[in-house]
């Protein structure tokens, strides 16, 4: 897939409707669409993780958007199968939704798995904190962290903070939703200040879904400092970013790791330029 340089996750959209990364998307339709509400709770911790998804199915793949509690609704699922993909980028539905959308076509136009770009790595089949356990260190690879590399990762996942700090780096982390690691670091919840602060940047694709990746895009750039994502949420979206200020990406399409017992797959992309 070829697409052109990108400043925004807007110009990407625009660029999808004026039909400049692939075919049309009024040709796509939405078959399914689900709305999802995930807990986990793994053995020995003291933490519930409450997620929320929307997924959209559009052929074989499924775009897929991660959004706070309370920000959709379910009946919106009623109101979406049958309709285009164009029509819901064109739409005022809320972010996730558009997000989800474009997703799903960017994911049609090229799958993860038959894209030459992407590194397949399979997670073994097992219980939740194995097969976790395999995700974040499938992600931890993308780091090649030099000692006392300050690096703010943006969405706290506790595995990922120690795997920072074993590579010898210096973790900054940034969530709105937490106050402090496992491990006791003090969360921040002002991104910006974060970002100032490291010389590379881990990013959770959930900046896609509450509007901060732009921002985020922007400063590592202006900044010229790595940026590595890592998605369930959009990660066709931040695929096309790689080497417009996506330094590397760990995309994970749906059925999500953490919705089966079975081996499934994520997808690694490195652009020219690594942490």
């Amino acid at each position: 897939m070829t697409a052109p340089a990108l400043a925004s996750v807007d110009e990407l959209v625009a660029a999808v409707l004026a039909g400049s990364v692939g075919p049309d998307p009024s040709t796509f339709a939405v078959t399914s669409a689900f709305w999802l509400h995930h807990t986990t709770r793994l053995p020995g911790a003291d933490v519930t993780y409450r997620n929320y998804y929307v997924l959209l199915r559009v052929g074989e793949v499924f775009g897929a958007c991660s959004f706070e509690a309370g920000e959709l609704d379910p009946s919106y699922c009623a109101d979406t199968s049958g309709r285009t993909l164009a029509d819901v980028l064109r739409s005022d539905d809320p972010l996730p939704v558009r997000i989800a959308a474009l997703d799903a076509y960017l994911a049609s136009v090229e799958p993860h798995h038959v894209s030459p770009d992407a590194e397949e790595v399979v997670l073994p089949a097992g219980t939740p904190d194995v097969r976790a356990r395999a995700r974040d260190a499938a992600v931890a690879g993308l780091l090649d962290v030099a000692e006392g590399t300050k690096v703010a990762l943006i969405g706290v996942v506790n595995p990922l903070v120690d795997a920072i700090t074993a590579r010898g780096g210096l973790c900054l982390p940034c969530d709105f939703n937490l106050r402090e690691t496992a491990s006791g670091l003090p969360v921040s919840r002002d991104m910006t200040q974060v970002v100032d602060n490291a010389d590379a940047v881990v990013a959770t694709g959930m900046t896609l879904s509450n509007g901060t990746f732009d921002v985020l895009l922007d400063h590592c750039r202006q900044q010229e400092k790595p940026l590595a994502v890592y998605a369930q949420t959009g990660s066709a979206v931040a695929r096309a970013f790689l080497g417009s200020g996506v330094t590397a990406l760990s995309a994970e399409p749906f059925p999500f790791s953490q919705f089966s017992s079975r081996p499934t797959s994520l997808y690694r992309y490195h652009s020219r330029t690594d942490l």
